[in-house]
Parts: structure tokens; sequence; C-alpha cells
């Protein structure tokens, strides 16, 4: 028998599922050691975020006893943090998200921690939000936010000093030390505790929307914009209607085949709104019901997409677009002494400018709300990827919902003055300058040549990109203006604008990140110049990277 083989059968002995029982004991059958390798030949990666992977059998897979050995470990970890320690537990609409919820919450509650568990289904912003409004040591989302259908996942937020914020260094280390102790010990799989667990009421629900519609614009009132509104097959719908009546403001037209949750994304088979062709759908009731915005959550409520309608047809804008607009309400209605504006190092510059423009600070972190959710002083932060936090005192994470709330109040705000978010754009451009962005992907077979790639830049760093010479050039594995250390090369070039070359953290792929900026007199000769050096800087990246 081999090592996978005996692995496979010693899972059997642990695992209470009879649908992944039954997926083990059909690959026994057929002797495939591939399929075998590929689920017991080795242990799901647990990040500084938690754990998202495909639904299945085996320690490489998402399924209930890697959930019950997480928490276990989890729990051994809060109880050398704390004498009492508590923790809340959240879940979306995914398959087993609720079964996976049940048992984190059941495994805590049989270690001696108070579990309390949300009472059904609920965006990714309303659990972590309960992490700080219960005061909780700790908070455990059951999401895979805007993966594919096969996909679930574990996300992790700590309470006390961390404040609600996902966890970061040293506390990532620790949790996976006492996670593989567990797991070496044999232990872990238990069903734990199921009757000590504790259910919250609607009245922490209540609290988060009174909480999120207070972040709508002062005055904006009902108005008479029309809109749409997708959940993308997600848990946002409920959320959003109930804040939106605490709010006051206009209620949407509901995509009706993604309002409700469905587990299976049948009209979204990859339901990230950043995605080509997930909006289709929102446009399309758009042009029927003559709205003038989409508004789209993913399926877990904790990103925001944004599309209006131009001469040329529906426009989705781009993750910096909004985070600019945002940023501008933001700023221009804050009196915060000491503020800041924040976002990650692969979004807009422009977003520092607006900083400076109304007296705040800029600071650029990390990719993650881990990093952006910890500045102090923060006002608002971004990230391109469709995150944004516009209440830091609420949640300490991306929230979609506030961000809808923000956009919407902006966008009702402006229509009463016959403008439009597309006129605020122009606005920001004529203050800041032009501001575009684009993102290079290159897809690798052997996840050595990303490395590869970037080690040939660290041994020949380029004089000029794109014809443009290179001012500054950042090996950010060294660290740099207190960031930590990570795997990006960064480098600044005249005329302003910048690249940035990482791997991906989630995919075998290497992005590379493009910003140009133009403060041309005119809005047409600021496009030109941010179209033409875009399009010299796309054309470099495969002489960059050797490709």
């Amino acid at each position: 028998m081999s090592a996978l083989e005996t692995a496979a059968r010693a899972w059997l002995d642990i695992d209470p599922d009879p649908a992944t029982r039954a997926e083990t004991i059909a690959l026994l059958a057929l002797g495939d050691e591939h399929a075998l390798a590929d689920r017991f030949g080795g242990r799901l990666a647990f990040g500084t975020a938690g754990l998202r992977g495909a639904l299945g059998a085996g320690p490489l897979r998402m399924n209930r006893v890697v959930v019950r050995q997480t928490t276990a470990g989890l729990a051994r970890f809060l109880l050398a943090r704390e004498a009492a320690p508590s923790a809340v537990v959240g879940y979306d609409g995914r398959r087993n998200s609720r079964i996976f919820a049940e048992d984190a919450a059941a495994v805590l509650a049989a270690a001696g921690i108070r579990a309390v568990l949300l009472p059904r289904a609920l965006p990714t912003p309303v659990l972590a939000f309960a992490v700080r409004d219960l005061g909780a040591s700790a908070g455990i989302m059951i999401t895979a936010s805007h993966n594919p259908a096969r996909d679930n996942g574990y996300k992790l937020y700590l309470g006390g000093a961390d404040a609600g914020s996902q966890l970061v260094s040293p506390a990532d280390a620790q949790v996976l030390a006492a996670i593989e102790a567990v797991v070496e010990e044999g232990g872990g799989a238990e069903a734990g505790d199921p009757d000590a667990v504790l259910v919250t009421g609607e009245d922490l629900l209540d609290r988060y929307v009174a909480a999120t519609a207070a972040t709508a614009s002062a005055g904006t009132g009902a108005g008479t914009i029309e809109w749409v509104y997708t959940a993308m097959h997600g848990v946002g719908l409920e959320s959003v209607l109930r804040v939106l009546d605490t709010a006051g403001l206009p209620v949407p037209s509901v995509v009706p085949e993604q309002a409700d949750p469905d587990p299976d994304f049948p009209t979204a088979p990859f339901p990230n709104p950043e995605e080509p062709g997930t909006l289709d759908l929102a446009i399309a009731l758009a042009e029927r019901t003559g709205a003038e915005l989409v508004l789209a959550n993913d399926p877990d409520a904790d990103r925001l997409a944004i599309a209006l309608p131009t001469p040329t047809g529906w426009r989705r804008l781009t993750g910096n677009e909004v985070g600019l607009l945002l940023g501008w309400r933001i700023a221009q209605g804050s009196s915060a002494p000491g503020g800041v504006l924040a976002c990650s190092i692969v979004s807009t510059p422009g977003l520092a400018r607006i900083a400076r423009r109304f007296g705040f600070r800029p600071v650029e972190t990390l990719t993650g709300f881990k990093w952006i959710s910890r500045v102090p002083g923060l006002l608002f932060g971004f990230e391109e990827a469709l995150g944004y936090l516009v209440d830091p005192d609420v949640v300490r994470d991306k929230d979609g919902i506030s961000a809808l709330v923000a956009a919407l109040s902006t966008a009702s705000a402006l229509r009463e003055e016959g403008r439009t978010l597309l006129d605020l754009l122009e606005e920001i451009e004529s203050a800041i300058g032009r501001f575009d962005s684009d993102q290079v992907s290159i897809r690798v077979d052997d996840l050595t040549a990303l490395g590869a790639m970037t080690d040939r830049l660290r041994a020949h760093p380029p004089a000029t990109i794109g014809g443009l010479a290179v001012l500054e050039a950042d090996d950010l594995a060294l660290g740099f203006e207190g960031l930590p250390s990570t795997d990006a090369l960064r480098y600044r070039l005249a005329g302003g604008a910048r690249v940035i070359v990482r791997p991906s953290g989630t995919e075998p792929k290497l992005k590379v990140y493009l910003d140009v900026v133009s403060e041309a007199p005119t809005a047409a000769e600021r496009r030109a110049a941010t179209t033409t050096t875009l399009d010299a800087l796309r054309r470099a990246v495969g002489a960059l990277l050797g490709r």
C-alpha cells in the first residue's frame, strides 16, 4: 500500500461527511495515484487570511475535517493568548458554508471558548462588524468571496489589539503552528459541542444596518435616481435593502436572476464583477428601465462594482476610478486632523494627490486589507480589485455595502445638481491630472519561472521601460518605506509613470501593474497622452520580462 493510500484510509477514519467519504472510497477503488496526490499529497496552505480552495476530500481540499482541525488550532492559539476568549462565526451562501460554520463554532465551544454563530447566511462585512461590535477575540467567515462555485474558504479576523482586522505576522505564524500541532497529534476532527453554541439575534444586524446607513451623505434624501442592483447570486440583497431603507436612499431595480443566493452561480460561473460579462444582466435591466447607474456586489458583498451609461454604451468603472471617486468624496467632507487616505502599492497614485489636495496624509501599504485597515488615522482605504473601506470605525475590512451607500448617495446628490459620477471624475481629473492604469498578467506552468523572471530583473535592472527613463527602482523584497518585505519590484519612470512587477499570491502568474498620468491642459490631450504611454508600456512588458 502506497503512502498516499495509507493517508487516504486514515482520512476515512476521521471524515464525518458522507459525500467526501464516498469520494475517497471511489479514488481508492480506482487506484489513481495522481488524483490521490492531488488531495492527500500535502495540506491546504493556511495564509495570512486563512484558507481557500476547492471542495472535496483530503487535506488539500476544503471539507469538514480541514475546517475542524483548523478551528481546533485556532482555539489552542486563542486560549494561549487570553484567559476567556470568545469568537463569532459567519457564513455565506456557498455550498457547505453553513455546515462548515456550525462545525467551527461547535469546535470552539467544546474547547471552552464562547462561540457565537450569526443567524443565517450574511455578508462578510457583517461578520467583520460583529467582531468589533461583540468585542470578540476572533472572527471566522466561511466564504470564498468571488471564487468559482467549486471553492469555499475560511477567513480569519482577530479582536483585541488587532481591532477586528485580518491577522498578520506574528499571529499568522502562531496560528499556523497551533494548527500543525493539532494535526501532528492526530486530533482536531472531533464534532465539538453544538449545544454550547450561541446564535446572535437580529439586533446585531440592526446595529450593522444603522451604522452603515449613517455613511450616506447628509441631506441626500430619497431623490429620483433610477438604478439597478445585482447581488451576483450572493448574500448582499437583504442587507443592502435594509440599509437603503434606513438611510432613505432610492431602492433599485434588482436583477431577478442573480438576486438570491445560489451556490452554483448559474449566470456567472466566475462571479467576480471585474470579469467580462458578469454585469451583462444588470446592464440589460438598466437599459430596459432607463436606469442611470448599475451597482454590483460580489457574492459575499465585500466588493463593489459600478457601471454608468455613456453616449457609446455602458462603461464599467475600474477599481481605481471608484477609489478616486470615493476618496474625493470622503476627503472633501472630512475635517479630521491628521487623517489618512491609504491604498495598496498596486493601486493608483492618484489617491495620494487627493489626500494632499485636502490636507490629509497619503499612505501606501502592501496588498490586502489586513494592511490597509491597520493604518493609524485612516479615513478611507482601497485597493484596485474593487475593495473599499469607507468607515474604519465600524468595519476593519473592505465593505461593499457601505461603499455602495457612499457611491449611491454621491450619485443622488450629484443628480440634484444635474451632474453624474462621470462629471465628478472629470472634475477630479481637472484637479489632480488624469491617472490611467492597466494590468498585464503572464501565466506560467512552472512556478519556478516566476522567480526566474524577478531574479533576472534584480540582476539586470532596466534603464528604460517603454521609452521612459527609470528614475527609481525599488526592490520591495528588501523592505521599503517601512513596508514589510514582499516579492515585488517597483519602477518609477519619467513623466510620473510607474511599473510594478509581482507574482500573484493565489495563481501561477506574474502580474505587472502599469500606472500613468497626464496634466496636459485639455481633457482630450490628457486622454491621448495616457493612452499613448499605456500602449508603450504594455508593449514593453514582454521584453522587460524576457518573454
